[in-house]
């Protein structure tokens, strides 16, 4: 994906609206740009790991990545303030060779975008090659995405919903009844039933689980996506015990950072020979199923590689299309 010809030498610094991003992307190219990200050798220097500045009900949170395609490198800037419920992202991307700042973006919807279009490769090479059975656990942001992406890209048998506010798991089933044959389930336990694949992007109040190992069917592959902090938990010890194989984006930080692996460790669960990277699983170099009884869980926690990955899509269509703003100024680079 050698898009940094699109932009000559010396063009404007491109800004990349939400509004811009809403209509430049598209799910399948998303799952696309991905599948060919990972599939080329990333070196862990490539993508190190995020750092996150706390202040008093603030932080700022930082994840940088040079991509594969030899094109650009980048940075996501997530600034946010909890008690205000308040969030920006902020995308930069830099050209590799001239180290010329090619755009800004609005990262706001990227976040999205990368989650959904990463668990859907991740369901791709995980689950059956037939229409799929799924459940969803959650109604919100990203267990709409989640669902909005998968239906993109493959063939959905059925569908069911859980979340535990009634109101809330009946707008869902609602927005998607026109599209695919949706039910909403009166629990977890009642949604995961059968299902091929599971999509969990949903915590609870307490943080206790809202996956549990016991409900799990043989053979199903169980997408965590919600629990990203060591003071989160989605899943709990006995899923993470009973996975066969755990494919994680940020293997490291999956294992160190999140609370579904923190306790899963502190019950005596060992991770170490099941724990593997996406890009080995799209690159081949895993069987993550030995048996079709075999349990696989993905676990997500966001990677900078799939935000600058998409960013790059998202500029070489801005660039063929001619949308954006260029900016009047910019900065210059220097030699050093």
């Amino acid at each position: 994906m050698s898009d940094a010809s699109l932009a000559e030498p010396g063009s404007p610094t491109l800004f990349l609206s939400d509004a811009n991003v809403a209509s430049l992307a598209d799910w399948p190219s998303a799952v696309a740009a991905l599948a060919e990200a990972y599939a080329r050798p990333v070196s862990v220097a490539m993508v190190p790991p995020r750092s996150m500045a706390r202040g008093d009900g603030t932080w700022l949170r930082s994840l940088t990545a040079v991509s594969p395609s030899g094109a650009h490198m980048g940075c996501k800037l997530i600034a946010a303030n909890t008690r205000a419920r308040r969030a920006s992202y902020l995308i930069s991307l830099f050209d590799q060779q001239t180290m010329e700042l090619r755009a800004l973006i609005d990262g706001n919807r990227v976040t999205g975008l990368r989650t959904a279009a990463t668990a859907t490769l991740a369901v791709t090479l995980l689950a059956p090659d037939r229409p799929l059975r799924i459940a969803v656990i959650g109604s919100g942001f990203e267990a709409r995405g989640a669902l909005d992406c998968l239906h993109a890209v493959h063939v959905l048998h059925s569908v069911r919903v859980y979340s535990p506010t009634p109101a809330s798991r009946e707008r869902f089933v609602e927005s998607f009844r026109h599209a695919m044959d949706i039910t909403a389930a009166e629990s977890p336990e009642a949604a995961v039933q059968d299902a091929d694949v599971i999509l969990c992007a949903a915590r609870s109040r307490d943080e206790s689980p809202v996956l549990r190992g016991a409900w799990l069917p043989p053979g199903v592959t169980a997408v965590s996506l919600g629990s990203t902090l060591p003071e989160q938990r989605e899943v709990d010890e006995e899923t993470m015990a009973r996975a066969a194989c755990i494919v994680a984006d940020m293997p490291d930080e999956v294992e160190h950072d999140t609370g579904d692996a923190i306790a899963a460790t502190r019950a005596g669960v060992v991770l170490s020979g099941r724990l593997v990277s996406l890009g080995a699983l799209v690159a081949g170099r895993i069987t993550p199923r030995r048996a079709d009884d075999d349990i696989v869980v993905y676990k997500s926690v966001g990677s900078a590689l799939q935000d600058v990955v998409i960013a790059e899509m998202l500029l070489a269509r801005a660039l063929e299309q001619r949308l954006g703003t260029p900016l009047p100024a910019s900065i210059t680079p220097v030699a050093k």
